[in-house]
């Protein structure tokens, strides 16, 4: 009876799909499967394993996706941090509005609402920027604009698309 229910728990479970070329297949997820910086002769090697090997190209997708988000997260938090420093700033009785008030040896320690909405904006800045730095997110957003730039100037009648400029 163990056997059977192992055996069928077993059954439902997809395998995993394997890498076609593992040596390539190593060096690009040591690159976090980034070929934007590689020159042109390289990443064409590159780019033809990810179109042909479905195990890269699925976790060069699943990194993308991760590194848009951390991006699009830490915009939206920058821009709720500036909101609330526009409204604290508006209201000002809200500028001095103690958030923790600690006394320690004699010392008093005060974060007012301004000072934390200053910090989290500092922070939020500055994980845009290590974002936008250690991951290929602009690259990857200028191929994506791009793509979408052919697409609708595909479906432009073609006597206005020869007066358009190129997209390459």
């Amino acid at each position: 009876m163990m056997n059977s229910m192992t055996h069928s728990s077993a059954s439902h479970t997809l395998p995993e799909s394997e890498c076609t070329d593992q040596v390539v297949g190593d060096i690009l997820s040591s690159w976090r499967y980034d070929i934007s910086g590689l020159n042109p002769e390289m990443r064409r090697d590159y780019e033809h394993h990810l179109e042909e090997c479905s195990h890269c190209s699925h976790r060069q997708q699943l990194h993308r996706t991760i590194d848009v988000v951390l991006i699009s997260l830490s915009t939206v938090s920058t821009f709720v941090f500036l909101l609330a420093l526009a409204i604290i700033h508006k209201f000002a009785p809200l500028q001095h509005f103690d958030v923790v008030r600690m006394y320690t040896h004699n010392l008093s320690f005060v974060l007012s609402l301004e000072s934390a909405a200053v910090m989290g904006l500092l922070v939020s800045l500055l994980t845009w920027i290590l974002v936008a730095v250690a991951t290929p997110v602009p690259v990857y957003m200028k191929g994506v604009a791009l793509e979408q730039a052919r697409v609708l100037q595909d479906r432009i009648p073609e006597e206005l698309r020869d007066r358009l400029p190129k997209i390459s």
